[in-house]
Formats: C-alpha cells, sequence, structure tokens
C-alpha cells in the first residue's frame, strides 16, 4: 500500500493542492474584493473615531496653546460637575423621544394608508416623500418663520384655538421651545418611517389576510396577530437607527434656536460644537462626545437584542 503524501488529517483527505485554490478562492479572494471598503471605513470612520477618544483624555484648548498634554480621565470627572452637560443629557433624552415617537406613529400611519389602493395614491406618495428631500437649513428657516409671531400664521392660529392665550413665539419661551424643533424634526422624518414600513407591509404574503377574514378575525385582530409581529424586526431596526441619527442631529435646533434660550433647548451634539468651536476646548468637546457615542452604543445594544428576539418568534 503506497502512503498518501498529498493528503493529511487536517484536509479532511483532500490533496493539499485542491484544499489550497478552495482555501483561496473562498476565504481570502472576497476579502481581496472587500479591502477597497474596508480601508476607506478605516479612514472615513476608525481612524477619527481613534483620534477622536484621544482627545477626549487630552487637554487641548486653543485658547491655552501651552497648557497641552495627557490628562487621563479629567475630562470625563469634569462631566460629572457640569450642570450644562447634565442638562443637555436630558434634553437629547426628550428631544429624541419625542421626535421619534411622532415620527414613528405617523410614519406608520401613511404606511398603512399607502399600503392600499385609492384613487391619487402616487401623488399622495410623492407629497409625503418630498419632505425627505429639502435641505436641513431651509427647514430650520421655515418653520422658525412659520413659528414667527409676526409674519408666521402657526402663533396666530394656534391663538384662534386656545392653545395658546396670545400670539408669541414659542422658540423665546424656555418651557416651549423645544416643540419648535421637534415639529420641525417630526415634518422631515416621518418620510423616513413611512418608505421603510410601506416596503415591509409589502413583503407580507397577503394569504394571511385573507386566512384570517375567513376564520372571522377583526381588522385590529389581523393588525396586531400579523402585521405588527411581521413589521416588529422592521420598526426595531429603523426606530434604533432613526434615534442614532436624531441624538446626531444639532443642524436643526443650531438653526432655529442656537441651544437657546438659557440652554433650554441645548443638547449633546449641539454642546459639543458650541464646546469645541466657540470655546475651542477640543479636549473637553472629545469627552462630550465619547459620553454620547457610550450612550447610544448601550441603546444600540437593546434595540438589537430585541431585534434578535423578534426575528426569533
Amino acid at each position: 500500500m503506497t502512503p498518501l503524501t498529498d493528503t493529511t488529517e487536517a484536509t479532511g483527505g483532500i490533496p493539499r493542492s485542491r484544499f489550497g485554490r478552495a482555501y483561496l478562492r473562498y476565504a481570502v479572494e472576497p476579502w481581496m474584493y472587500l479591502s477597497p471598503a474596508v480601508l476607506l471605513i478605516c479612514f472615513v470612520m476608525l481612524i477619527p473615531l481613534a483620534i477622536g477618544i484621544s482627545y477626549s483624555v487630552q487637554s487641548i484648548n486653543l485658547l491655552r496653546p501651552f497648557d497641552t498634554g495627557y490628562v487621563g480621565l479629567e475630562n470625563f470627572a469634569d462631566l460629572g460637575d457640569d450642570r450644562k452637560f447634565w442638562l443637555a443629557l436630558s434634553n437629547t433624552f426628550w428631544w429624541t423621544f419625542g421626535s421619534v415617537t411622532l415620527q414613528f406613529f405617523l410614519g406608520l400611519g401613511l404606511a398603512l394608508l399607502l399600503s392600499r389602493p385609492f384613487h391619487g395614491k402616487r401623488v399622495v406618495q410623492a407629497l409625503v416623500f418630498l419632505p425627505w428631500a429639502v435641505p436641513t437649513f431651509l427647514i430650520a428657516l421655515t418653520w422658525s418663520w412659520l413659528l414667527n409671531p409676526v409674519i408666521g400664521p402657526l402663533p396666530h392660529w394656534w391663538a384662534a384655538m386656545g392653545i395658546l392665550d396670545e400670539p408669541y413665539n414659542i422658540l423665546s419661551n424656555p418651557d416651549t421651545a423645544m416643540w419648535g424643533p421637534i415639529m420641525a424634526n417630526v415634518w422631515y422624518g416621518v418620510p423616513f418611517f413611512a418608505i421603510t414600513l410601506l416596503a415591509a407591509l409589502q413583503s407580507i404574503p397577503h394569504e394571511l389576510y385573507e386566512a384570517a377574514e375567513i376564520d372571522g378575525a377583526s381588522r385590529w385582530q389581523s393588525f396586531t396577530k400579523i402585521t405588527l409581529p411581521f413589521l416588529g424586526p422592521m420598526i426595531a431596526i429603523t426606530v434604533m437607527l432613526r434615534a442614532i441619527w436624531i441624538a446626531n442631529f444639532a443642524d436643526l435646533i443650531f438653526v432655529m434656536t442656537g441651544g437657546g434660550p438659557a440652554n433650554s433647548t441645548q443638547i449633546l451634539s449641539t454642546y459639543i460644537f458650541t464646546t469645541a468651536f466657540r470655546k475651542l476646548d477640543f479636549g473637553y468637546a472629545s469627552a462630550i462626545a465619547v459620553a454620547l457615542l457610550a450612550v447610544l452604543l448601550v441603546y444600540a445594544a437593546i434595540l438589537l437584542f430585541i431585534r434578535a428576539k423578534l426575528v426569533k418568534t
């Protein structure tokens, strides 16, 4: 009996030459095609992230150019005594929660409406998706004009309906200022949920609704037993993505209120911007950014866990 010189137990009896070619083709070759994208991600995302984290443990203040260097966790310790940071964190929660909640329910309603045939559906669909194409800066200016008590219609309408005692700019009141950017953000973000949820609705087999109707199920039962379970994974991922985007979304607030009045609309992303580019304290701004990153990572991990449970069920 001649020994097998070109096979080993590790390759399961496959000739080494064939095993090597298969390994290169299926294990190495895909990474060669992906290497440009991986390098781009490293240069665009990972390297700036590493630099930002390194800044958070340094003292980098352009107003004190000679007082620089490694300070360890001193910047993070200062966050605990920073009243503006905790106020911005609280505002970030309400800004994100209010915007995502309203966007989701309005987007779900529009998706359910657009999933049914009706006259003029294409026109309504185009109008629903239109806000998503409008630049953020223009949205902020438009809603600032709408909320202006001199030239804007909304304060006068609200006063006529009894919502306001008299027409005034809600952006100038610390108790109501946050609602201005939230309304603008809801108008801007509803199409995102409408588009994604409409695509998910159209993927649900229609035979399930027909079977439920034959069994005598009501529309509410069909919605809760068929629609929501199928939409669950998509809802989890869209809510997660939209919440992360909104938490980092400083454009509307910065243009409409600049974080005021009295920091009532200051969120972490606007606080990072003002700390870095007005106070020129890049070390402390990086520490705030890392804290925001940690909060969003915990939030994303929870949502991904929930989504995994929904997919299994």
